[in-house]
């Protein structure tokens, strides 16, 4: 008496060993010259932060360019670095100085504990507040630290940036300023 195998139907599948013996067929040769290992994400961050050597040879022809020439054009300030084991000083950019031309502000640096409250109450001690908005993570809905204040007229609004830019709010220095327009944009 013959056994029946469910599993096996008399045909040769076209998977198994027979595929592997073809993908082992495309190996490269020893002699075939290889490629650099790629350097991994951690090792490119820390190429950055480490000093770099010389090279006499001068294959490529280009010489190290200095710190000053690698940043960019724009005014920066340097901020000690809050990464631990980064000695490197860290490069902040100041913000954008927009005119005032409605009544529409900028409020940055806000601590992500403000609330909308607390800079109507801020901003009503200048001028009459119409509307405040805090700009927040879609997911999260945790503060990203800036928002923007209408006031009721564009006089009242350069009052405010003038009494409140660079003011000592919630533990953080207030960047108030003319909201740009989307024509701006």
């Amino acid at each position: 008496m013959s056994t029946y195998n469910s599993k096996s139907s008399g045909r040769r599948s076209n998977r198994g060993p027979r595929r592997r013996r073809e993908r082992d067929d495309y190996r490269p040769a020893e002699s075939t010259p290889r490629l650099p290992e790629k350097k991994s994400l951690w090792q490119r961050i820390m190429s950055i932060f480490s000093p770099k050597k010389a090279s006499s040879s001068g294959s490529r022809g280009s010489s190290p360019r200095p710190a000053q020439q690698q940043q960019s054009s724009r005014p920066t300030s340097t901020v000690s670095s809050s990464y631990p084991g980064s000695s490197a000083p860290r490069q902040t950019r100041k913000p954008e100085a927009v005119d005032v031309t409605t009544p529409k502000l900028y409020v940055g640096n806000l601590s992500f504990d403000a609330t909308e409250s607390d800079l109507s109450e801020l901003f009503g001690g200048v001028g009459a507040v119409q509307n405040v908005d805090i700009v927040s993570h879609k997911d999260t809905e945790r503060s990203k630290g800036f928002g923007f204040v209408t006031m009721t007229s564009v006089d009242e609004a350069k009052r405010a940036v003038e009494v409140l830019h660079d003011q000592e709010f919630m533990g953080r220095k207030l960047v108030v300023s003319g909201a740009k327009t989307p024509i701006d944009r």
